[in-house]
């Protein structure tokens, strides 16, 4: 399925299919993320739930430390 991931389209497996799934991907595993999906926030309790559709937008903000 392709969707938008922080603006790059993105093919991602079929067995990636909720919010939950694509955050345990590599590049995402273990990082403290905010997440847009089509526009409108989505609270970590509803991840593993939140199904991904075809042409979606997700928007993963990241934090960084440092001083």
């Amino acid at each position: 399925m392709d969707v938008t991931v922080n603006g790059k389209s993105q093919r991602i497996e079929e067995s990636c299919r909720t919010l939950a799934d694509l955050l345990a991907r590599p590049e995402w595993a273990g990082k403290l993320v905010i997440v847009e999906l089509n526009g409108e926030l989505a609270g970590r309790e509803v991840y593993g739930e939140t199904l991904l559709s075809e042409g979606d937008r997700v928007e993963l903000v990241h934090f960084v430390g440092g001083g």
